[in-house]
């Protein structure tokens, strides 16, 4: 007997449990558990491009690479368009008027010791038979035989001229030239195994 009521009373306590969640689903509390589940604010240096402008570095005038540069690599700032909502560097979530740093854009620079590719290049020219351009870039064997060969009898010379106009013969301690930061740099590319690896991010 008391299994026959208790299968009769399941129905309504079902039809009740499911009222139940319906009215919460649809009062303030389901809201609420909707917006907590919505999507997260992006970061800002997830943005995409149109959405956020970096402006140039500062560029030191006796390097002409930027101020902060430090292992090859340098932050500038980036500000989000206006009306933007992200997260900062800090990981606040900021509503931008466009004129707040939103993250700060790794960008690539050059470690210099003082070696300038305009006296480089100069040298090479006018005094690459004595070898001053080989001296000038630290190399004082090559430049001490240059100087008495009279420039591998001016072929050496040609050689080097163009070796240095194409930036291939650098500073022998590893450095790369001062090139102006605007001007014509030469950028190497190496190709390795990792490099068709690499996967690929879209904006």
């Amino acid at each position: 007997m008391a299994a026959l009521e208790a299968a009769a009373a399941a129905p309504g306590l079902l039809g009740v449990l499911w009222l139940v969640s319906v009215t919460v689903s649809a009062g303030p509390w389901g809201a609420a558990a909707a917006a907590a589940g919505g999507d997260e604010t992006v970061k800002c240096e997830d943005l995409r491009v149109g959405q956020y402008i970096c402006k140039d570095p500062e560029i030191n005038e006796a390097t002409q690479e930027p101020v902060n540069c430090t292992n090859y690599t340098a932050h500038a700032s980036c500000y989000p368009a206006p009306n933007i909502t992200c997260k900062d560097f800090s990981g606040n979530e900021t509503h931008f008027t466009g004129n707040e740093v939103g993250f700060f854009k790794t960008i690539p620079c050059r470690n210099v010791n003082g070696y300038s590719y305009r006296v480089a290049v100069a040298l090479s020219l006018f005094l690459g038979w004595l070898g001053a351009d080989r001296f000038y870039l630290g190399y004082p064997a090559l430049g001490l035989l240059k100087f008495c060969t009279v420039g591998f009898c001016g072929i050496g010379s040609l050689i080097d001229f163009i070796l240095i106009s194409m930036q291939i013969v650098g500073p022998s301690d590893g450095t790369s030239y001062i090139i102006d930061y605007y001007g014509t740099r030469l950028t190497r590319l190496s190709i390795t195994n990792e490099t068709f690896r690499k996967t690929q991010k879209y904006p």
